[in-house]
C-alpha cells in the first residue's frame, strides 16, 4: 500500500512520539468525535473535549492550539484511515475496471460514515461550514478536498489511470484533474444523501456511482 501523505502541519501544536502521549492524543480524537455527533461543530468547546478524554485542559493545548486544530486533526485522522482502509479493500477485491474502483471507494467512505463516531460532521473537513478555517482544516495553502484528492491519488491513481480507455484526440487530459473533479462531484452528492436519510439514501447513493463511473471512464 502506498506509504501516508506528509502531514500538514498547520492541525497539531506537536505531535506526540512517545507511547504515553500517543494515547493521551488519541483519546482527546476520540472524545472530539464522540461530542461532534452529540453536540455538533458549533457546539464543541476545548475544555468540554479535555473533561470527556479525561486530561487536563493544559495537555490538550501542548496538542492543539483550539477548535480548529482539533478538527483539522481528526479530519487528517480521517482521511488517513479512508485511504487505509480503502486500500485495504482494495487488494482484497482487485477491481477490474474503473467501475468497480468507484463502488468500491463509494462504498467505503459510505460505511465509515455510518460507523465511525463524529465522521458525520467532519470527515475530511466540516461538512456544511464553509468559513476560511473550515475550508482549510487539513492545509494552511490547500483546501480539504485538493488534499483528500492527492491522498486518494496515491492509493488509486495507478489503477484510475490503467483503467481509462485511451484518448488520442484529448492530449491535455488530466486524470489528477479529473479525480479532483469527481470527489467534489461526490462530496455534493453523498451529502444529500446523508442529509436526505441519517443511514444515507440508497437512491442517491446509486447515483453517486453512477455519476462517478460516467464521468471516470
Amino acid at each position: 500500500m502506498p506509504p501516508p501523505a506528509p502531514a500538514p502541519g498547520s492541525a497539531v501544536r506537536r505531535r506526540p512520539v512517545q507511547r504515553r502521549s500517543l494515547e493521551r492524543f488519541g483519546r482527546i480524537l476520540d472524545a472530539c468525535a464522540e461530542l461532534l455527533d452529540e453536540v455538533g461543530y458549533t457546539g464543541l468547546t476545548t475544555k468540554e473535549v479535555a473533561r470527556r478524554a479525561a486530561v487536563p485542559i493544559g495537555t490538550l493545548y501542548q496538542f492543539f492550539p483550539g477548535i480548529e486544530g482539533l478538527l483539522g486533526a481528526l479530519a487528517e485522522r480521517n482521511l488517513e484511515h479512508y485511504a487505509e482502509r480503502l486500500g485495504r479493500r482494495i487488494e482484497a477485491e482487485p477491481p477490474g475496471h474503473t467501475g468497480a474502483l468507484v463502488d468500491l471507494a463509494v462504498e467505503e467512505y459510505v460505511a465509515m460514515h455510518r460507523s465511525v463516531p463524529g465522521f458525520g460532521v467532519v470527515d475530511f473537513g466540516a461538512i456544511g461550514v464553509e468559513d476560511t478555517a473550515s475550508i482549510h482544516l487539513l492545509d494552511a495553502d490547500r483546501d480539504n478536498n485538493t488534499v483528500a484528492a492527492d491522498r486518494l491519488w496515491s492509493v488509486i491513481g495507478d489503477l484510475l489511470t490503467a483503467g481509462q480507455a485511451p484518448r488520442p484526440a484529448d492530449p491535455d487530459a488530466n486524470p489528477r484533474l479529473a479525480l479532483r473533479v469527481a470527489l467534489e462531484c461526490a462530496d455534493a452528492v453523498l451529502r444529500l444523501a446523508f442529509r436526505t436519510d441519517p443511514e444515507g439514501d440508497p437512491a442517491l447513493i446509486a447515483e453517486c456511482k453512477r455519476l462517478l463511473r460516467r464521468y471516470l471512464t
